[in-house]
Formats: C-alpha cells, structure tokens, sequence
C-alpha cells in the first residue's frame, strides 16, 4: 500500500504542469459551446427577421387551421381560452398516463378483476332525454313529484295504455316469480342489440371512433359572429358565471351586455340560458316564459350563426313543449325544419310533436318523408310502426317496430315500442313476442316478463290474485257480495231500457265479439249522469274511498256477449287492483286469465286481481256475462300518493 502511494506522488513531480493543462482544456470547451449559442441565437433572431420582413408564413392560414383543429371552447377560433382548455386536457392525460403507468407496475399487488368487460344498464339523470315521447308535458311549478315516477305520453295508442311511465329501477324481491304458461315459453335469448351487447367478448383495444363521432368533433357549433368575437371576453365572463350556479349575477351581466351591443346574437342567448336556468331554479313559469321570448329574439337578431339559430330554436320548442305549448312547440320546429331541411333530426323531432298534438296523420306524413330520405333511421322507424300501430295495421306495425328497435339509436329504447312490438307479434300468433317482452323486462321497462303496466310505483307487493284478506279492503268486497243482487237488478234495468249508457268498448282489445261499458265513476270522479240510473249502486259505494277515489281506475259494469274473445294486454299502472263481482254469468264458458292462472266468475262472488298482469278474456258461453268491476288503490301506496299521483 505504502509502495503504491510513492509512485503515485513520483507522478505527480514529474508533471508539474498537469494541472494548468486539464484546466486549459475544459476552458477552451466551455468557450466553443457558448460560441455556439451565440451562433445559433443570432441565426434565428435573423430568420424571425426573415419571415416577418419577406411574409414566408402566412399566420391567417395557419390560425384558421388551429382554430378548426384546437377550437376547444366551440366559439370558431382558437385563442387563450382554447390553449386553457387544451392545456388542462393534456394535464388530466399526463395524470392519466402516470395513473395507467401505476396500475401496471403495481398489479401483482392487486386483485385481478374479470376478463370480459360486464354490461350494465345505463342510468337516467335528472332531467335529460332522449328525442321521442319519453315525457310528459308538465308546469313547471307543479310541486316535484315524490314518487320517482317517470311519465311518458301517448294519447294517441291503442289498448289501455293511454299514459305510461317506466320504473328506473326495481329489486327483484319486489316482483312475485313467474313463468308464462306452457303454451307460450319464455326464450331463454332475445335476438335485440341488448342480448349482443350482453354475450359479445370484447379484446381490450383501444377503441375506435365512429364516423359520426369523427363528424362531430369536426363540426363544432360555431355560437360566434364577426362582431362577437371582439367582445368574448366580455361574454366568457358572464358565462363563466353562469357554468359556476351564479345565475342571477350571470343574468344581470348577460342583461347588461344586450343593453350595451342590442345586434349581438351571443348575448341575447346567453340572457335566455340564464332566464332558462333561474326558471329551472325558481319552478317559474313566468320567468321560462321570459327565456322562450328571448330564445325567439335571439333567431330573429341579423348575423346570426347557422349553428347558434339551430341551437337556439331547438331549446325554444323543447322549453315551449314542457310548457305544454304544443302549437308553439309545432310551429318553431316548423321553422327550423325551414331553415334546416337536410337535418333529419330535425324532422323527426317535428313528428312527435305532431304525436303529441294527437295529429297521427301529420306525424305519418313527416315519417314517411324521412324514411324516403333515411331507409335506415331507427327513430323514424319506431315511430311510424307506432302509428301504424295504432291504425289497428297489426302486421304492417312489425317490421317498422322490430327493425327500428334493433337498430339501438337513441329515441328507440323507449317501453311502449317494446311494447307494442310484443302486441302485435302475440296478435299475429308470433311466439317471438315474449323475446321482445324479456329484452324490455331486461332494459328495465316491465317489471317482469308479465307484469309489463308502464305507469308504475317501485316497491309494491306484486301478484296476479289477491284475496280480500290481503288487500284489507275486506268491508267493500262484503258489502258487494251482500247487495249484488240490488247492483244487479238496477244493471239490468238500465240495459234493458236500451237507453244507450252501455257503450262498445273502443281501446281495441277486442279479437271478436261484442263488449259494452257503463261508467260510474272515472279517474276518481263521479259520473253523475250515470249515477241517476243507477242510485242505490252508487250510494253503496260512496262511503269506501278506495274505490271512489282511486284516480288510477274506473268502477263500471261490464257486459259482454257470446263469441268474444279479448287479446292477451295489459293495464297501464301497478297502483290499482281490480275487483270483479259477479252478476250474470252463465254456466260454462266464460273464464279470465291472469298470467298462467285462469279462473271463472261465480254470481255473488268477487275476483280481485293485478291487471297491470297480462290477462285474458274469453267468453263462449251462448248468453251474455254481466260483471260489476270496482278498481281501488293498491293497499301498499301511502295516502300522500294516492293525494299526489297523476289520474290515468
């Protein structure tokens, strides 16, 4: 060791030198790189001089390209607002990336979940929807609904749903099991894009984007003209209020930038999305009112932007249809269609609002104009085989319903298509229909393959036959059985007298045969001409509010002659059972079924059960059946429910 150190310093004395020369060394590299910095620096402070001096770059060119390709803010151009936008993007990807990066190099640490993705329904929030009959026009400062009821409107279909609303969810515990009759087995798959969706086996690849998702990034809605984008700033700012639940300053500015630039489209609908907004947050009807006028000035304005007219009329019908103010609706979607006439959305838009007017005629006319144009458009489909539907063109209905559902766009995943489509198939003797039953049971439409009523309370007890004792109504079925043959004599009398109070039976659910009706009470209502004939019936009802009061039901008699058959259907609602007591029946040949059940009337007896349960009706007897029908509220809904719920 000592050996080593002496040579070492030997080394060292004989290069005395050796110091000064490493240092020379790094001198002189240090130097030629801050020569050549220097160099480089005048080169491009030469070339910027170059390009601004000579115009080598166009920069109009080069911003309008960005502003297509980076315009992240929609408003035609890209400036600071967009670089913030863009910016905060690649920062959630960097975060992404870095998370991903994680996941991978910890995953021996962690429990390796399935293989194959799983398919889950997908869930409604809020207010949104999709285009299509899906909800009712309702006021705005009607009190909320507490029964998380979801109305769909259809006044103009066929059978007894007049007025549907779907469940969002239900437990299964909340639904009794039960399997259709042997005659008519449930398929174990459906043939829709649900059962595909549900047994496809994906590989993880990236995915890739469809030509009408590439279009819509393309073609962003341009809100801007010339003169608003001298003044976004301004604008951005009483947005940005606005997107921030600030609406009433976001108002007071918005109103305050119309004063000042009156001609400037984007601060007009700016105002109207704010007075939106406040209704929204105020349940004001005045104040939407407000917002549809400015919704309409903002059209009106010169200069406007394609894009920002059809956004602007779009939410003006939308706001006018939840006002209940159809014409209106009607007649701005008119005027879009207009303004528009190559955007199909647009006219199938104007369909249902003719649907909703009741104008069947005019919404076949638009239908088949888009279908001329668009052979292939799920939405206009659905629709047209609806109406056709209703039009008792049983057969022509199918392949326009079945076709439309298959094609998964949005508008068509809608309860009363599946609906309908089960209908007509089970009315054309098509087993398929109980496939259809079951993808609409499986998209959360029908409680069960059965139970398919679409105007529905989540959590009551459901079973197709009741007993008095499980209803606890058992006072009013007593009192039936103990006066039937009062309530008989006076039904008699009133069809015998021909006075023309039994009328047909109009909602189509006839196959054959002749079925007659006679009111007393409707929608929770007295009929009071009806009740003259008939006073001591009514009288013995007057004091049971189940019945009297039920505004999800009827009392009436019934009378049907021999030969008629009544299609398996449906009733419209879970919050009502129906009572049949026995008046006039004849020995054989009359009998119900429900589900897979079927039972016979008995004179002084009363059946009760759920019709929101498919059931059917023969009667092959050879003289008529007389039956007195009494609904009540399902004992299971609270008095605040039976106060709140909508009459159907």
């Amino acid at each position: 060791m000592k050996q080593k150190k002496t040579v070492r310093n030997q080394a060292r004395k004989d290069s005395p030198g050796g110091k000064t020369a490493i240092k020379s060394e790094k001198k002189t590299e240090g130097n030629s790189f801050f020569s050549w910095l220097l160099v480089l620096a005048f080169l491009g402070a030469w070339l910027s001089v170059g390009v601004m001096w000579f115009d080598l770059v166009d920069y109009n060119s080069v911003v309008g390209t960005l502003g297509g390709v980076y315009d992240a803010d929609g408003d035609g151009d890209f400036d600071v607002e967009d670089a913030k936008v863009l910016l905060e993007n690649a920062t959630v990807a960097a975060k992404e990336k870095t998370l991903r990066k994680n996941i991978t190099t910890e995953g021996d640490h962690i429990q390796a979940g399935p293989s194959k993705p799983t398919y889950e329904r997908p869930k409604e929030v809020g207010l949104k929807k999709d285009r299509g009959l899906t909800e009712k026009p309702v006021m705005v400062a009607s009190p909320e609904n507490p029964l998380g009821e979801k109305v769909l409107h259809a006044d103009s279909l066929p059978g007894e749903n007049r007025e549907f609303t779907t469940e969002e969810s239900r437990t299964a515990n909340q639904i009794s099991p039960e399997s259709p009759p042997a005659t008519q087995p449930v398929p174990t798959s459906v043939s829709t894009p649900e059962s595909i969706t549900e047994t496809t086996e994906f590989t993880e690849e990236p995915s890739v984007e469809s030509k009408e998702e590439k279009e819509a990034k393309k073609k962003k809605p341009k809100l801007l003209n010339k003169f608003d984008k001298t003044i976004k700033s301004e604008i951005n700012a009483a947005e940005k209020l606005r997107k921030k639940g600030k609406i009433e300053e976001s108002l007071r500015a918005f109103e305050a930038l119309v004063q000042k630039f009156p001609q400037s489209p984007r601060c007009r609908y700016g105002k109207a999305q704010a007075e939106d907004d406040l209704a929204e947050k105020k349940r004001s009807n005045e104040m939407l009112l407000k917002a549809v006028n400015s919704y309409r000035e903002v059209a009106e304005l010169p200069d406007v932007p394609p894009d920002l007219v059809k956004a602007t009329l779009k939410r003006c019908a939308d706001r006018q249809q939840f006002l209940g103010r159809t014409k209106g609706s009607l007649a701005t979607l008119e005027k879009l269609v207009q303004i528009f006439p190559e955007d199909i959305s647009l006219k199938n838009d104007l369909g249902v609002a003719h649907l909703l007017l009741g104008d069947n005629k005019g919404a076949k006319r638009i239908y088949e104009e888009v279908l001329a144009r668009a052979p292939h458009d799920g939405f206009a489909k659905v629709h047209y085989g609806f109406i056709l539907k209703s039009e008792n063109m049983i057969a022509e209905s199918i392949p326009y319903l079945r076709e439309g559902l298959e094609t998964g766009e949005p508008g068509t995943d809608d309860g009363r298509f599946y609906f309908h489509l089960g209908d007509a198939l089970q009315r054309t003797g098509d087993k398929s229909a109980y496939d259809w039953y079951e993808a609409g049971h499986r998209r959360g439409h029908f409680a069960s393959v059965w139970q398919r009523s679409l105007y529905n309370v989540p959590g009551l007890r459901a079973r197709p036959w009741w007993t008095a004792e499980e209803t606890g109504y058992t006072a009013l079925v007593k009192m039936l059985e103990r006066n039937w043959l009062t309530i008989r004599d006076e039904a008699l009398s009133v069809l015998d007298s021909n006075s023309g109070q039994f009328l047909p039976e109009d909602e189509n659910l006839r196959e054959t045969g002749d079925w007659g009706q006679f009111t007393l009470w409707q929608q929770g209502r007295k009929v009071a001409a009806s009740c003259r004939y008939v006073p001591k019936t009514c009288g013995l009802l007057e004091r049971y509010t189940e019945a009297t009061s039920c505004k999800r039901g009827q009392i009436k008699f019934s009378v049907m002659q021999a030969g008629t058959h009544v299609w398996p259907h449906t009733g419209p609602t879970n919050c009502r059972l129906r009572m049949h007591l026995g008046l006039v029946i004849p020995s054989k040949g009359c009998r119900i079924r429900c589900t897979n059940q079927t039972r016979e009337w008995e004179e002084g007896k009363v059946l009760i059960f759920d019709d929101s349960f498919e059931h059917e009706v023969w009667q092959e007897a050879e003289s008529f059946r007389l039956i007195f029908i009494v609904d009540v509220w399902h004992p299971e809904l609270t008095q605040l429910q039976r106060q709140t719920l909508s009459p159907i």
